[in-house]
Formats: C-alpha cells, structure tokens, sequence
C-alpha cells in the first residue's frame, strides 16, 4: 500500500528535481569541449554497466526471461532519440528553453495512454489540462517576441525549441511503449538497463555519423560526465524508482514538475541565459497545465463538492523526470 507523500519524501524530491534540472546545465556548460551527443552516449554505457552490476548483485532483482526483445528494442530506441534530440538541440538552444520543452513528455504519454490503454482514459479535468499546457507551448514557441537585449529569435533557436519538444514527445512514447508492453511487468532496473544500453549503441556510433566526436579532457567535462553518470543516470534515477514503490505516484509526479522551474533558473543564473516574457508566461502555461494532468486525482480532492477517488497505483515511469 503506497502511503501520502510526507515531509522526508518532499525534501528527497526536491533534491532529485534540484540534480535532474542541472542536466542539461550540465551539458551546455561543457559542449565547447565535448559534443553533447558523445557526453551523452558515454554517460548511457557507464551507467548502465553501474545498474547491471547493482541489479546483479545488490538488489539481486529477478529479470524478466521470456521474449520481450521487441519491447526492448522499442523502448531502447525511443529513449535514445529523446536524448539525440535533446543533444542536438542544446547547440542551437538555451539550456532553460530546452528543460521547459522536454517536460512536455507527461502530455504526449497522457494522449498516447489515452489511446492504448481503457484505464488511462483522460477526464474533462485532465483534458482541461492538456488545453493550458498546449497554449502555453503555443505563446512560447510561436510568439514572435524580442529578447532582453533586443535580439529577435532566430529559425535556428526555433529549430533548438522544436527538437526539445520532439524529445519531450519521444520522452512520452518511451512511456507508452513500457506501460503497453510485458516491461510493465519487469523490475526497473531492467526496464532502465535496456534504455541506457541502447542510448550507448545508438548514440555513439550517430556521434561519429554527425561528426560529433569532439572530445578535449579538462575538468568541466569530467565533472560533467562525473555528475551526469554517477549522480543522475545512477543514484538519481534509482532513488525515484524506489520512491515510486513506497509513495504515492501521483503526488510524486507533481513534485516533479520542480525540476523544469529549477532547470530554468539554473540556466540564467549559471549560464546567463536570457527569457523573453512569451517563454516565461507560456512556461507558467504549460506547467500548470501538466500539473492537472499528472495531478488530477490530487487535485479532485481540493474541488468542493467532488467526490476524492482513490489513486491507482501507477507503473514506475521508463525513466526519471
């Protein structure tokens, strides 16, 4: 039985949004010495030798053994193009931009388990939801507004944003590829160990395609690749998986919507990126919208002269926020 979200579990997930929203930080800071597509296909092959070693032998977890090399692929696949659209979309936008389009993912796994599966059948309130969340991708993305420094967006920023966006989609399908398959079924350190092999065999022979193999040792990218491996990919995603198990995932999810405002201000404060007031105020659009949406049976609670229905426990997500 999952139990409400307490004061221990809310300072866990504060601390996992705070380590999740400096990804791409992370990644940004470090891209004049090394691509982000080679960063992040060998961050993917460490840390998944590091979760088959703690699948192996710490949590001894029993692996799905009958067929499931299509749900694999599936899932593997899909998980390696979020991030070669997310790295290759980090040369063209900022890293506050790139979080906020990224975490648009609940709302294409939403509409992808609205349409699979008979459970998952959006509500009006959800629907409501995914009408914010689509304006405010809207207002950010389409809105021609002028930078604090009077600098116009360029198609090339654009094309930055819209490969976020695409990855944030990708990110969804990943979703509804492991809750439509026997994945959904397999512990999550399986699911996790297949999505990160696959991002080291996809990502790293495309980063030799693209002529992305550019790689200078100094310590930022070692720090990078240290955060990145050790902290985010390992320790970050097993803490979450663990406290899906315990906690109600709904109230987790949106706890988790910290990250992308985290993510945002890292990007200005850290690197100085600049908003304009359209991404701002179409930011605030799509979370709030995407709070509904992954926190709609929360959120029943607080409406007057609504009946509370209780939570399903929800599959483990394919990956961390």
């Amino acid at each position: 039985m999952r139990k409400a979200v307490d004061g221990r579990a809310t300072l866990m997930m504060v601390a996992l949004c705070l380590t999740w929203s400096l990804q791409q930080v992370a990644v940004k800071a470090s891209m004049a010495d090394a691509s982000p597509i080679l960063q992040l296909a060998l961050r993917s092959g460490v840390a998944a030798l590091l979760v088959w070693f703690y699948a192996r032998f710490v949590a001894r977890d029993q692996w799905l053994r009958r067929p499931i090399r299509r749900a694999a692929v599936t899932t593997g696949s899909l998980f390696a193009l979020e991030f070669l659209l997310v790295a290759e979309g980090l040369n063209w936008t900022s890293a506050s931009h790139m979080v906020v389009f990224l975490y648009t993912a609940p709302m294409f796994a939403a509409l992808g388990l609205h349409l699979w599966l008979p459970d998952e059948r959006l509500s009006r309130l959800q629907w409501s939801g995914l009408g914010l969340a689509f304006i405010g991708i809207s207002i950010a993305f389409l809105v021609p507004t002028l930078g604090t420094g009077g600098l116009a967006r360029t198609p090339a920023w654009m094309l930055g944003d819209l490969l976020g966006l695409c990855g944030g989609a990708a990110w969804g399908l990943t979703t509804v590829a492991v809750r439509t398959s026997r994945l959904s079924e397999a512990p999550a350190t399986q699911t996790l160990f297949y999505q990160l092999a696959a991002a080291f065999v996809i990502l790293l022979p495309a980063a030799a395609v693209f002529g992305e193999m550019r790689f200078h040792s100094t310590p930022m990218v070692w720090i990078s690749l240290g955060f990145q491996t050790f902290i985010v990919c390992f320790a970050s995603f097993l803490i979450w998986f663990a406290m899906l198990r315990r906690y109600l995932a709904a109230r987790l999810g949106v706890l988790a919507f910290m990250t992308p405002v985290f993510g945002v201000g890292w990007g200005v404060v850290l690197l100085h990126e600049q908003l304009t007031p359209a991404f701002v105020v179409g930011a605030v659009f799509v979370f709030a919208g995407l709070i509904v949406v992954n926190g709609h049976s929360w959120l029943r609670t607080l409406l007057p002269h609504r009946k509370a229905k209780e939570e399903r426990p929800s599959e483990p997500a394919s990956s961390a926020p």
